[in-house]
């Protein structure tokens, strides 16, 4: 029960002045008691780290071997004089040449096996979020009067839709479809279709344009939308636009929620290492007119108060050519998956109401199993990507307490142990990375991954400027926050980029970039022309 408790966390909310019933004309307050993200540093699975330090081991096992062999061969060779080194070397060409030309054939062999089967390098070229026209621009007050204008809503459900709004971290500035402003039936595959190719091609014409790539150069096509897939698929429709090449690999993901763009660049990097020198596009968006929902379910109008138009499209490259205009190296994907958990299957459903409407039905334990995901997903990206101080004090301090943290528990006789003597030392993912992307859901998540992280508001600045200006922008988000950042002119050569996100299934997955150069803020950027009014201070704190 004490643990249910540590799990909930209360709000004083002020309702403002009550128009009906006995307290009409009095200001109204509510106390919210709500889920919040679980302490998921203080329980943290030993499995998991072992994963992580599996993957280190895996891609590290034969650099470490030969600091070792230089080492022997050093003491050998040392320990004679220069003269001495060649007579020796002399003799033994003369006497024993085929013991010589062997030696040399098992070199070249093994020098040539381990840079054909190192994987090469992804270099991210450039990316680009669409950013839609300013008629489609739509205030929280605008979007309440929509909704009341429908004559759909009773007073406390539209009061419901207002609070959701003000607590969300969105501003006055987001973007949704024209046919939802015009309250037609928008979730018609017409309707889809316009949708998807006005955000679609707009991304994928600024791509090729900064980038001077040609479609027909594309070798691999990835594009992502979860609720829209219609035949033929969205990547077909790409590829009719732009009459790219007959064989190029092209793949349509659906169905795999807010996390889904890391997945798709996870699919386009398998396929450039099957397939050298050749480019990837990665185009990740989302449909929100098709899923806008019209019903009265309370549950399933959260995604109407967060969902907005957005799309980016990324340019992937394993040509060694490309390593000197390139912006990004790709470091790390790590992907975590909690599906085979009901819970977690069911926390975001797609299914229809009562009333036979569509929408997505959102769990309330959502931000508990969300936190659970990504408890699993940090835990095993730590040993790939912190210092190894960090990890020695981190990997140290989880043992101990795995070793010893029950006989403490026992030793106590029913009282609670010391936060001391539990808590495990919480690593500083501040020395791993220079900047953070996490995916722009909403502020309360936002808001549980800051104190659980312990990062800076500075950190989170990305990704709450983001939710403010352009909302939840579903698996591009974590491409309009770097877009944020690069318009800040904050990425320096070396830099660790750090991109995260969760989605419907349930999943969490990271994505860690090392950038290549200096980055300049770019005319083509979203945030162009507004990035000298952020950050918010409202977005900030509250």
């Amino acid at each position: 029960m004490a643990n249910e408790r540590d799990l909930l966390s209360t709000e004083i909310v002020n309702r403002g002045i009550e128009s009906t019933g006995p307290n009409a004309g009095s200001l109204t307050f509510s106390v919210r008691v709500r889920r919040r993200l679980p302490d998921f540093l203080q329980s943290v699975n030993l499995k998991y780290v072992m994963l992580g330090y599996h993957y280190l081991i895996n891609h590290a096992i034969y650099l470490a071997t030969i600091p070792v062999l230089v080492l022997v061969f050093s003491a050998e060779v040392g320990s004679l004089s220069r003269e001495e080194l060649w007579k020796k070397l002399w003799e033994d060409a003369r006497y024993d040449l085929v013991t010589v030309l062997s030696f040399f054939g098992v070199f070249v062999f093994t020098v040539s096996a381990y840079f054909m089967s190192k994987p090469r390098s992804i270099y991210l070229v450039d990316f680009s979020c669409y950013r839609p026209n300013d008629d489609l621009k739509v205030s929280k007050d605008e979007l309440m009067e929509m909704a009341r204008m429908t004559g759909k809503y009773d007073e406390a459900t539209l009061q419901f839709q207002k609070r959701i709004l003000q607590s969300s971290g969105i501003g006055d500035e987001t973007y949704i479809p024209k046919a939802v402003m015009s309250q037609e039936n928008c979730a018609t595959m017409k309707e889809g279709r316009f949708e998807a190719s006005t955000v679609m091609f707009g991304a994928l014409d600024e791509l090729f344009e900064k980038t001077r790539v040609r479609p027909k150069d594309i070798g691999v096509l990835v594009v992502n939308c979860s609720i829209f897939n219609p035949t033929p698929s969205l990547s077909a429709m790409v590829i009719n636009h732009y009459k790219m090449r007959g064989n190029i690999l092209s793949y349509n993901l659906g169905g795999m929620g807010c996390s889904a763009g890391i997945i798709a660049v996870d699919l386009a990097r398998d396929m450039l290492q099957a397939n050298p020198n050749n480019y990837a596009v990665v185009v990740s968006t989302e449909m929100v007119g098709y899923n806008w929902y019209q019903g009265r379910e309370r549950s399933m109008m959260i995604s109407n108060c967060f969902f907005r138009m957005g799309c980016s499209a990324v340019l992937l490259s394993n040509r060694r050519r490309d390593y000197r205009r390139a912006k990004y190296r790709l470091e790390h994907i790590v992907r975590t998956h909690k599906g085979a958990d009901d819970r977690s299957f069911r926390c975001i459903y797609q299914e229809e109401d009562g009333q036979k409407f569509k929408g997505l039905k959102v769990s309330k334990d959502l931000i508990e199993i969300g936190g659970e995901a990504l408890k699993t997903n940090i835990t095993t990206l730590g040993p790939l990507v912190l210092p190894f101080s960090e990890q020695l004090l981190f990997f140290a301090t989880l043992v101990w307490s795995h070793l010893f943290g029950n006989k403490n528990k026992n030793n106590t006789n029913g009282a609670s142990p010391s936060p001391s003597s539990s808590k495990p030392y919480i690593p500083d993912y501040k020395l791993a990375f220079e900047h953070f992307c996490v995916h722009a859901a909403s502020k309360t998540v936002l808001d549980e991954i800051q104190r659980n992280l312990e990062l800076s508001d500075k950190n989170m600045e990305a990704s709450r400027m983001t939710l403010h200006r352009f909302g939840n922008t579903s698996s591009s988000s974590i491409w309009y926050e770097l877009a944020y950042v690069e318009a800040k002119e904050r990425v320096k050569r070396g830099d660790r980029v750090w991109q995260i996100a969760f989605g419907s299934g349930f999943k969490c997955n990271s994505l860690v970039w090392k950038s290549m150069r200096r980055v300049k803020k770019a005319s083509t950027n979203p945030w162009f022309d507004c990035i000298d009014r952020y950050p918010v201070n409202s977005a900030l704190t509250g």
